[in-house]
């Protein structure tokens, strides 16, 4: 049989530039290598791709990058994409392969491993390697997150996962880091694709949560959906996005793009505002990487208060609004 090594990250870039989440996989990718004493490799795909990407990656963590550039490339679509990084696979025999569980990622991951015939955990939150076997650990939430599961796959190869973004912090850049970069062309039979892109636009609107320097949350301690108008005065006040918890979600005093958590988005912005929020395993699991976090509550037992770094507890409705005003004399805005 085939040998299978290395750990493999799927870096993800537009128009040249590499997106965060690549950085995070490194992360995570680093820490998976370093157990199995091999090496981490990354995969970048795209109609360009310049050396100083591939160069980066490697400051980043990396220690040998697989480059592939083609036209069709150019922009997601999973068929060629899939064929480009099957090349890579069925040619370099990675043990891991590991992806940003991104709109590219979800969509790109089950098409490879139905053609790999490997196994693949979506979604994980977590990524160990069992010290006896040297399997990969794969946890993921699980019963609408009311459990964690812990999943392996002992005989097929790659052993594939999905990964949450913001749920671990990029990979440093360590100057004078070297490694290799590998480019390789792949058969224009394997790039083919039924599906054409017309056009692209761009949403203009509102901050992606997931994308928020800052995010205002509110929990079931708001008491009603009229106590979300506060947070987006503030959210707005700060530049940030409002998120919510599961409970005020199912309430629907949010709707579900807002809700951070285990069922929900994963976000780790540089400011976490939480608002009425218990702070349940599964909705810390969602922000508990931001950078600072604040949390207002009555209750003060409230497990929020246990990952905060500046706790209120108050009236929800008397700290709120003299923060917004606080906020806003700061600012000079009326």
């Amino acid at each position: 049989m085939t040998d299978w090594v290395d750990v493999w990250t799927l870096a993800e870039q537009h128009e040249g530039k590499l997106h965060s989440v690549s950085f995070e996989l490194l992360a995570r990718g680093r820490a998976l290598a370093e157990a199995k004493g091999c090496r981490l490799c990354a995969v970048v795909l795209g109609a360009e791709v310049s050396q100083a990407q591939a160069e980066e990656l490697i400051a980043r963590g990396a220690d040998r990058v697989y480059v592939v550039e083609h036209p069709a490339l150019a922009h997601f679509a999973v068929e060629p994409f899939a064929g480009a990084l099957r090349h890579l696979v069925e040619t370099y025999h990675p043990e891991v392969v590991i992806a940003a569980a991104t709109t590219t990622g979800r969509t790109l991951m089950p098409y490879l491993s139905v053609q790999v015939h490997a196994g693949l955990t979506a979604d994980c939150t977590g990524l160990e390697i069992d010290p006896k076997t040297g399997n990969l650990l794969q946890t993921r939430p699980a019963i609408g997150g009311n459990i964690m599961a812990t999943i392996v796959t002992p005989d097929a190869r790659p052993q594939m996962a999905t990964v949450r973004p913001r749920s671990m912090r990029p990979a440093p850049r360590q100057e004078g880091r070297t490694g290799e970069v590998v480019r390789v062309s792949v058969p224009e039979a394997l790039l083919a694709s039924r599906v054409r892109l017309e056009s692209f636009e761009r949403d203009e609107g509102e901050i992606p949560l997931a994308d928020a320097d800052v995010v205002v949350s509110g929990g079931r301690g708001m008491g009603r959906a009229e106590g979300f108008r506060l947070l987006g005065e503030l959210a707005e006040a700060l530049g940030g996005s409002v998120g919510a918890s599961r409970a005020a979600v199912d309430r629907g005093w949010q709707p579900y793009p807002h809700q951070v958590g285990l069922s929900g988005k994963t976000v780790s912005p540089r400011l976490y505002l939480a608002c009425g929020i218990s702070g349940s395993i599964q909705h810390l699991a969602g922000m508990q990487t931001s950078e600072h976090i604040i949390a207002i509550n009555a209750d003060p037992d409230a497990q929020i208060f246990q990952v905060a770094d500046v706790g209120i507890v108050g009236d929800l409705f008397q700290v709120l609004p003299a923060l917004l005003e606080r906020i806003r004399e700061a600012k000079g805005t009326p």
